[in-house]
């Protein structure tokens, strides 16, 4: 067990492998390995970094049955813009062909985004080299292994969730 001081932060020597300080340096160097690659492929589709997250953010709600589709509103929100840098993000987005904007059946007020077909394959196949990348990593652990792995990326998610001003 390591020492703490003053409430509950360890005491950890800067060149410990599992220490903060090492953890800190790996997150760093992974996002801005994963912002450089976002940016190339906004260069790539005349499109900006915000643009990128927001087609990650409709991406992720399609694929989130508990959540639903994505609304304007709700991924304005979770992108922490105002309304008008959103409706620019969109109407980029729209105007690219990368999705598309559907009123809901039931209430027509209601606004869904979908990402669109096409513009999806056209970033699985630029994504491609990263995801053999990710499955060639992921081959050199255990079931056990990549376990820990997503629990712990599942409560940095939670945690960063929390840090939300």
């Amino acid at each position: 067990m390591r020492e703490t001081t003053e409430g509950c932060t360890p005491v950890l020597p800067a060149d410990d492998p599992i220490g903060l300080q090492s953890f800190a340096v790996l997150l760093r160097r992974m996002n801005a390995e994963f912002n450089r690659i976002a940016q190339e492929f906004a260069e790539s589709q005349g499109l900006h970094l915000t643009d990128v997250h927001a087609l990650i953010a409709v991406l992720d709600a399609d694929s989130d049955d508990d959540a639903g589709p994505m609304t304007p509103g709700r991924l304005r929100k979770q992108m922490n813009l105002t309304s008008g840098a959103m409706t620019a993000c969109l109407d980029r987005l729209e105007k690219s062909g990368h999705i598309r904007r559907v009123r809901a059946a039931d209430d027509r007020r209601v606004v869904h985004l979908h990402y669109e077909e096409r513009a999806r394959l056209v970033a699985r196949e630029y994504f491609r080299p990263l995801a053999h990348g990710t499955d060639a990593a992921r081959a050199g652990f255990s079931d056990g292994e990549l376990a820990v792995v997503v629990r712990f990326l599942n409560e940095m998610n939670h945690q960063l969730a929390l840090v939300r001003r």
